[in-house]
């Protein structure tokens, strides 16, 4: 039998004015970072972020397939997105939807900026990405993951790239958009998803869905780049774990 849908809050926030999870305005969800993960991978790494659990494996430089997508000038970045069928409360079809690869796409535009393709002609980088539990902002978070899977394969990047979420809720500004809020409906929800390279202090994804005002938008592009930051530590920490751990046992 299926399991009846979860309904949704009558409000948002609660007397005190922090959110339903107890979160301020201003903080992320628990996020948790793991490298490393998978032993038949090149390069992997695990990201829970709320209730998000996402995996990704990186492979390569290796030869591309089929040959006719190689480039002779520069190196090709392939991601390909998927949910798992038992990652929602409704199963969901084993096929590969088009939000999947609309954001197999997106996840490689907010990538490309920081690898040096040019280094690896005709060759590919392919990451594979599976979301098993999703809670909102799984885009930002498989950035995340990709991020790190790459790193992990130890090629030179130019800087780690962070997914963050920050969204307008009845009218107030919140970083790190859960499931739940991104589904109320009653204060016209908006949503602007952003990849954020920390060191270059540069964005190389920002998407936007729903209407703010010049001022709103600037309030969001600050609080998000905070909030990538934090992101961006604990991919280092992540790194860091893994390696530092690998140096005592040699």
């Amino acid at each position: 039998m299926p399991l009846l849908p979860e309904s949704l809050p009558e409000t948002i926030f609660k007397d005190d004015g922090t959110r339903l999870d107890g979160r301020k305005f201003n903080e992320l969800r628990d996020l948790h970072i793991e490298v490393g993960v998978l032993k038949n991978a090149d390069g992997s790494a695990l990201v829970c972020h709320g209730k998000n659990r996402i995996i990704a494996g990186a492979y390569g430089p290796r030869e591309v397939h089929p040959r006719h997508l190689a480039k002779s000038d520069t190196g090709i970045l392939q991601i390909s997105y998927r949910m798992a069928t038992f990652s929602v409360g409704e199963r969901k079809s084993p096929v590969p939807g088009r939000r999947e690869k609309e954001i197999s796409m997106v996840v490689g535009k907010a990538i490309e900026p920081v690898l040096f393709l040019e280094q690896y002609p005709n060759t590919t980088i392919d990451v594979f990405i599976t979301v098993l539990t999703a809670d909102g902002g799984t885009r930002c978070a498989s950035v995340t993951a990709a991020a790190c899977a790459i790193a992990d394969m130890g090629i030179p990047m130019k800087d780690l790239v962070a997914g963050v979420a920050v969204g307008k809720i009845a009218n107030r500004i919140i970083l790190d958009v859960s499931d739940k809020e991104d589904k109320w409906e009653k204060g016209g929800a908006t949503d602007m998803p952003v990849a954020v390279m920390v060191n270059q202090k540069q964005y190389s994804l920002l998407q936007l869905d729903g209407s703010i005002t010049v001022e709103q938008f600037e309030e969001m592009l600050d609080l998000v780049f905070e909030g990538g930051k934090l992101v961006y530590e604990k991919q280092k920490e992540a790194l860091r774990r893994k390696y530092s751990t690998e140096d005592v046992g040699r």
